[in-house]
């Protein structure tokens, strides 16, 4: 394999935590591998909703601590709740100095939305529904004026390189169809910012890369993963076809958006105090249950918002106008969909992961925030602070900066990549094994059929990653027999009276599935 050695700070991914933490590291040189041209095919870019913050003088930090604590069901991490909410308001306002055009009252006080399980209205956003969009937007072009950071696009991390029990570089590849054979890039730290999981399900909301690779990465190096069960639904992706599917923001339901079945009935009121602003988990499975009975779930957007839709959410607008969906004349189908993992790479309070020489941000570490169910639009939250956080850790443990040279791959040739088939087995597999409600019947069946998909194409690092991270989701889910949170055992429907968090590697995941018996036919 061709290596190549740099100076530079290798962070994996091109989202807000990748771009945030690069401008924190700056001036220390730094090299990105993004595998789409910066700015596009991250999960920050589709974010809608905005970043929790307690920005208004009525808010605090410590309630959106509660609001946290309350709605991760018993596994958050109190000390890290309380240590994110109290920097939000810092973050909120750096990125408007760095340019996000925040959406701001007459007075300059930023406007904000309420989302499920926030006792205030504490999202700020833009445009309505276009936060992600304009804050990554901001930060590529800091990125792009940013002599010390080098961006490689079209190029796509597939493996870390483990030496003397120290991560020592990062394997990559050319990321188009073609693929190419690896290139082992030496780096003094690398950080992992590359996205979450959601694309391993049918049914998602998050760009079509955003498969588990990241965390499968860390995984198959030996780092240790959390949580990794926990995988939160989306109550409202807009059920049309579309793969991804396009999301209908929570905010929504924020501006009075009522949830009805094909009955007219207004299926909430009668499963929780909050209605459709319920956390997430019980709208995910209320939806998922409407749609198992056949009652078509919607989203009716008329009464509140009318004709302010197409201009106040224009990416739903949008999304409907693709589907042949009039919002202001007709309901808007919804589904639950796989849209954001709680778990991921275990990390402390720096974002250092188990393995030395190597550091987590964003939806691909578990930090102990969000617990069972992760609170609306703390996930952008959690990527900021984190990226810093890693930053800082970084630079601290690091000699002086020196000047790096361009890092410029070779010439490959082709190498196998993911068959599209074997993509879309295992995503089939996830969904009726590992998804809204779960059982052991179904896990196991699921992690029988990873393991044939792996066996199938067992010389492909890129689809290894993928199966990796589904064998760790299945297998720590049919490890907690209770139902918490987004992880819903049908088989288990009691809570324990103990909370606890699950940490679980990759060989011990290995295990628990090949003590599994094969199918009898």
């Amino acid at each position: 394999m061709p290596t190549l050695a740099t100076g530079r700070v290798v962070i994996v991914g091109a989202g807000l935590g990748a771009l945030y933490a690069a401008l924190k590291l700056a001036p220390r040189p730094v090299l990105m591998i993004s595998p789409e041209v910066l700015g596009q095919g991250a999960s920050s870019a589709w974010a809608q909703g905005g970043v929790a913050a307690a920005m208004d003088p009525a808010d605090s930090a410590e309630a959106h601590a509660r609001d946290t604590l309350r709605a991760g069901a018993g596994t958050v991490d109190a000390h890290v709740a309380r240590l994110v909410t109290e920097e939000a308001r810092a973050h909120i306002l750096d990125l408007t100095r760095l340019g996000t055009p925040f959406d701001r009252k007459p007075d300059g006080g930023y406007v904000m939305s309420r989302e499920a399980a926030h006792s205030f209205a504490r999202v700020v956003r833009v445009r309505g529904d276009q936060a992600g969009a304009e804050i990554m937007r901001a930060l590529v072009a800091q990125v792009r004026e940013t002599p010390s950071v080098q961006v490689l696009e079209g190029v796509m991390a597939t493996g870390l390189r483990v030496e003397a029990g120290r991560v020592a570089g990062v394997e990559v590849t050319q990321a188009g169809p073609q693929g190419s054979a690896p290139v082992l890039i030496r780096a003094p730290a690398v950080l992992l910012a590359g996205g979450g999981s959601g694309g391993l399900y049918a049914l998602t909301t998050n760009p079509p890369r955003i498969r588990g690779q990241v965390i499968g990465m860390a995984a198959r190096a030996g780092a240790v993963i959390a949580d990794a069960e926990f995988v939160q639904f989306h109550p409202t992706a807009i059920d049309c076809g579309e793969d991804p599917a396009p999301l209908a923001t929570e905010a929504l339901r924020g501006e009075g958006a009522h949830l009805v079945n094909r009955l007219g009935e207004r299926f909430m009121l009668a499963l929780h105090p909050d209605a459709e602003l319920a956390p997430r988990d019980v709208v995910a499975r209320a939806i998922y249950a409407q749609t198992q009975a056949g009652l078509r779930p919607a989203l009716d957007t008329r009464t509140c918002l009318g004709d302010r839709i197409l201009t106040e959410f224009p990416a739903v607008a949008g999304a409907c106008a693709r589907a042949g969906i009039d919002p202001t004349r007709s309901q808007i189908p919804v589904a639950a969909a796989a849209h954001y993992h709680m778990g991921g790479v275990a990390v402390d309070a720096d974002g250092r992961a188990s393995l030395p020489g190597l550091w987590v941000c964003g939806e691909a570490s578990s930090t102990g925030l969000h617990g069972a169910n992760r609170l609306a639009s703390n996930g952008l939250l959690e990527a900021l602070v984190y990226a810093r956080r890693c930053a800082l850790a970084i630079e601290a443990v690091l000699p002086e900066a020196q000047d790096a040279a361009l890092v410029v791959l070779p010439d490959l040739a082709p190498a196998p990549v993911p068959d599209p088939v074997l993509v879309a087995r295992l995503r089939q597999a996830m969904t009726a094994g590992a998804g809204v409600v779960r059982d052991a019947e179904g896990l196991s069946r699921c992690l029988r059929e990873i393991a044939a998909i792996e066996a199938a194409q067992p010389d492909c690092p890129a689809l290894l990653n993928m199966t990796a991270t589904a064998t760790l989701i299945a297998a720590a889910a049919l490890m907690r027999r209770e139902s918490r949170g987004a992880h819903c055992r049908s088989d288990f429907p009691q809570t324990d009276a103990t909370p606890r968090r699950s940490r679980l590697t990759l060989s011990e995941a290995l295990a628990i599935r090949a003590r599994l018996e094969p199918e009898t036919t």
